[in-house]
């Protein structure tokens, strides 16, 4: 009787476990202007490439893949076509001595190297061919960054980045900055500060002429995309709001502006409250990617660079696409 009593208790329990939801993916396409049509043709559809991450980020095309990050796991994941699921490509990414978090945004620079910016580290690193890590940068004016959160590479080789505190461990150390900073980083290591007055700095971008710097602002009260122009001598000037988020949160419409991107005709597809938002550059909103999700960047890739690959919380997305990344 008691080994009956005990199987039937063990049936129960695999039933409810069995009987646990599986994440389920709802996402769609929402078109506002009919411009839209011209960077993703009527019928596209989202597709579910990989699933189960902890929190997915900083997505880029890299040797016929793509590659990203997995913050809290510690772990860049790569997955190509015909990949049953998302392989693991690096471990640790972003903090070496496993008590951090690990990579967040990632960029391939022009030899081909990975570099990323590592929450743990709270640097600037290469991601060297034999495996090992090059420090670009981890201090302004002798002080430790927050957590390089998001990067983009210009042609000259110069990085721009952003550094918010989002990667600091809680009980951990603390702030060195008072401020959350903008910065470049040039290939002959010269650092400058570019914007300091921005709370929660994010996603960072460059316009098709590199002339105009863009940057999400992932500020719950203030999400926003800010542009800056870029001058001669490094420098930025005439800080403006380039589009305002913050009306379209709600409580369906989760998350803020985090990773963008910029196709070759100048159009902007950032990430924001409910999934990408597409916005071409005058600021018009064309329409929307709509995850479901917290949804936290997203990366053109593909032979043609014609394909949306999007980070979504849990969801490794992509939306074939007429538009092509720069």
């Amino acid at each position: 009787m008691i080994h009956r009593i005990l199987l039937l208790l063990l049936v129960s329990s695999l039933a409810s476990f069995a009987a646990e939801p599986v994440p389920s993916f709802n996402g769609f396409i929402e078109r506002l202007d009919p411009a839209l049509d011209a960077l993703i043709a009527p019928g596209a559809k989202i597709e579910v490439l990989a699933s189960g991450f902890n929190w997915s980020e900083g997505p880029v095309w890299r040797d016929g893949g793509i590659v990203f990050s997995d913050v809290p796991e510690n772990t860049v994941f790569g997955w190509k076509e015909g990949d049953a699921e998302a392989k693991v490509v690096l471990k640790p990414s972003g903090s070496l001595s496993n008590d951090g978090q690990g990579s967040n945004g990632l960029a391939v620079d022009a030899q081909g190297c990975l570099i990323l910016c590592q929450h743990g580290e709270r640097r600037i690193a290469r991601l060297e061919k034999d495996g090992s890590f090059t420090s670009l940068a981890d201090k302004y004016e002798g002080k430790r960054f927050n957590s390089p959160n998001d990067l983009v590479i210009a042609k000259n080789g110069t990085i721009y980045f952003t550094d918010p505190p989002y990667g600091l461990k809680k009980g951990g150390a603390a702030a060195e900055l008072d401020f959350h900073g903008i910065y470049a980083l040039t290939s002959a290591g010269k650092l400058s500060l570019l914007v300091q007055d921005v709370r929660f700095p994010n996603g960072i971008a460059l316009n098709t002429d590199e002339k105009v710097l863009y940057v999400a602002v992932s500020d719950p009260q203030n999400t926003r995309v800010m542009a800056y122009d870029l001058q001669d001598d490094g420098s930025v000037k005439n800080s403006r709001v380039f589009f305002n988020a913050q009306p379209l949160k709600s409580a369906e419409l989760k998350g803020g502006c985090d990773g963008m991107k910029v196709d070759i005709n100048g159009n902007i597809w950032t990430t924001g409250p409910g999934g990408v938002l597409i916005i071409d550059k005058t600021g018009k909103h064309l329409g929307n990617i709509l995850t479901g999700q917290a949804t936290a960047n997203c990366a053109f890739g593909g032979a043609h660079r014609d394909t949306l690959y999007i980070t979504a919380d849990m969801f490794l997305l992509r939306v074939k696409t007429l538009a092509k990344g720069l």
